[in-house]
C-alpha cells in the first residue's frame, strides 16, 4: 500500500472542500482506495490530504493527472503543494 500526502494552502477551505468532494469519482476511477482530509489546528486553510493506492506507480500517475491540476486551480490552491509518498513500514 502506498500513501500519497499532499499539503497546500487554500484561499477558502469551504470552497476548496466543495471541489474536493466533487472529485471523488475521478479519484476512484484513478486508483484511490481511501482518502482523508486534515486541517492545521491554527489555520483551517492549511490542508493536508492523503490518498491510498495499491502501488507507487498508481499514486504517481494520479499526481500527474491534468484533471487534478485543474481541480486544484478551481479549488483555490495557493502556490505549489508539498507532495510525498510513503509505504507502511
Amino acid at each position: 500500500m502506498t500513501t500519497l500526502f499532499v499539503r497546500h494552502q487554500v484561499s477558502d477551505y469551504a470552497a476548496w472542500r466543495k471541489i474536493y468532494d466533487g472529485f471523488r469519482s475521478v479519484q476512484k476511477a484513478n486508483g484511490v482506495l481511501a482518502e482523508a482530509v486534515f486541517q492545521a489546528v491554527d489555520n483551517p486553510n492549511d490542508v493536508t490530504v492523503t490518498h491510498e493506492f495499491a502501488t507507487p506507480e498508481a499514486a504517481q500517475a494520479f499526481g500527474k493527472l491534468e484533471e487534478l491540476r485543474a481541480a486544484m486551480r478551481t479549488g483555490g490552491v495557493l502556490g505549489a503543494p508539498t507532495v510525498w509518498l510513503t509505504t507502511k513500514a
